[in-house]
């Protein structure tokens, strides 16, 4: 048989396998995986990886925060991550206040359709227990939309136990997902307005004010919460070694929790925030950068099983004009940091590289545990017969420096600027259609789809 499309001369690598073979793509789908399959068109990998597209589940595009947004719109997001290697990503609805959270979808897709070149989905964040939004969640779940985000700290956004265990409840009983961002509250706003009286302003306070135990408590709790109600729950960007530990074990206790962490909690350090001249702002995300000591659980967690994803949590806003309305107060910069196109690079290069995790578990953490969890897999993730053709040929060998100058996210720096990395996307296909070409982007714009889950 010849097949519209066979990728020969690669390394196919997926959670489970490596194996030497060709792919042969039919109608959008992985249609074969065997050696000596024949194409109309061919591409040669060339002794590259062949992975199965990234799938980051957490990133912030066009994202609202107060009078300003994240500097990353559905189309500029969505380049900079096709260049990276993801294929898929996982966005939020976020309801304003009064909206219900129908509206709040429909207004979301009408952002992303036809503009974004990647294929998405999208999580609900749930920030109140009154009936009436209670009463949307199944609907919301028919929509496609069954993972809902949940927060312990940030006012307007926060639950109380008695709330957040209501929220739980209703989710479950919708066939749902719980995300949950784990901060304790009050201890944060303790630390925040005390060394804000203290005139202790610089951006390294932002750290100190969330110390590693306002996550870890809030990790347990939340926990223990879902042990109450019977709630599948995952956990997004864990920090500290201890808050994967308190998953370790509420795992052991049978409880169905699954934890994400992120590349800037796996290799930088809160000591970013003690640079010079206010450039620790550029850092400034929560939960906040950690220790070394944290890197290293982290990394033990990914290692063992105990964290199953690698998100971005791509939060960019502009170091000029943005971040510097904090200047002369941490708690007015905004929080978050960019990174939507580096993570397959990084996490090959600090993890895969140095021995820290295989490259199963890479495409594993990548790719398949994000489509696993939050219901796409087989479609994306794998590269099974019949799953979508969203495929990566990744030269393991070639070196470059990461730099503001050759990212393509729309923000004014990166926190990953001057690291080297050995290994990068070359070419990258969805559906079994070329998105990039040898590092050139060759596609039609606006053509990703909205996936339902």
């Amino acid at each position: 048989m010849k097949y519209e499309l066979v990728i020969k001369n690669g390394i196919i690598v997926t959670a489970s396998d490596m194996v030497e073979a060709d792919i042969g793509i039919q109608n959008g789908k992985v249609q074969r995986i065997y050696r000596g399959l024949i194409g109309s068109e061919e591409i040669d990998a060339g002794g590259s990886y062949i992975i199965p597209g990234g799938v980051d589940p957490h990133v912030h595009i066009e994202m609202d925060v107060g009078d300003i947004r994240t500097t990353d719109d559905f189309e500029s997001g969505s380049i900079a991550a096709v260049f990276g290697g993801t294929t898929t990503f996982i966005d939020f609805v976020e309801p304003m206040d009064g909206e219900t959270l129908q509206d709040a979808l429909t207004k979301r897709r009408a952002q992303a359709d036809g503009r974004t070149v990647i294929d998405y989905g999208l999580h609900m964040t749930i920030v109140d227990d009154k009936p009436k939004t209670l009463a949307e969640i199944p609907e919301i779940v028919k929509e496609g939309v069954r993972s809902f985000k949940t927060y312990l700290t940030y006012p307007g956004f926060r639950l109380e136990d008695d709330q957040f265990i209501r929220v739980l409840e209703k989710i479950t009983r919708s066939d749902g997902m719980a995300l949950c961002h784990a901060e304790n509250h009050a201890a944060i706003e303790y630390l925040r307005n005390k060394m804000s009286n203290n005139g202790q302003t610089a951006p390294i306070y932002h750290a100190r004010s969330r110390p590693a135990a306002t996550e870890i408590e809030a990790i347990t709790r939340a926990i223990a919460l879902a042990e109450v109600t019977g709630a599948p729950l995952y956990i997004v960007h864990v920090t500290t070694a201890d808050g994967a530990r308190a998953i370790k074990e509420g795992r052991a206790r049978g409880i169905q929790v699954w934890g994400e962490t992120c590349p800037q909690y796996l290799i930088l350090t809160e000591k970013e925030l003690e640079r010079q001249e206010f450039e620790g702002a550029k850092f400034v995300c929560s939960p906040p950068l950690r220790t070394e000591i944290d890197n290293q659980g982290l990394w033990q967690a990914l290692r063992e099983g105990t964290l199953s994803t690698i998100g971005t949590d791509h939060c960019p806003f502009n170091y000029i004009g943005q971040k510097e309305m904090g200047r002369n107060n941490f708690t007015k910069i905004p929080g978050g940091i960019p990174g939507i196109e580096p993570r397959l690079a990084l996490m090959h290069e600090f993890g895969v590289r140095r021995g820290l995790i295989t490259v199963n578990q890479w495409v594993e953490l990548c790719s398949t545990n994000p489509a696993r969890i939050f219901g796409l897999y087989p479609r994306k993730g794998s590269l099974l017969p019949g799953a979508d053709a969203d495929i990566v040929i990744f030269d393991p060998a070639i070196q470059t420096t990461l730099s503001v100058g050759n990212l393509h996210e729309c923000v004014d720096y990166t926190p990953y600027e001057g690291i080297a990395v050995t290994g990068l996307p070359m070419t990258v296909l969805q559906r079994g259609r070329v998105l990039i070409r040898e590092r050139e982007f060759v596609a039609p714009k606006g053509t990703g789809q909205f996936l339902r889950r």
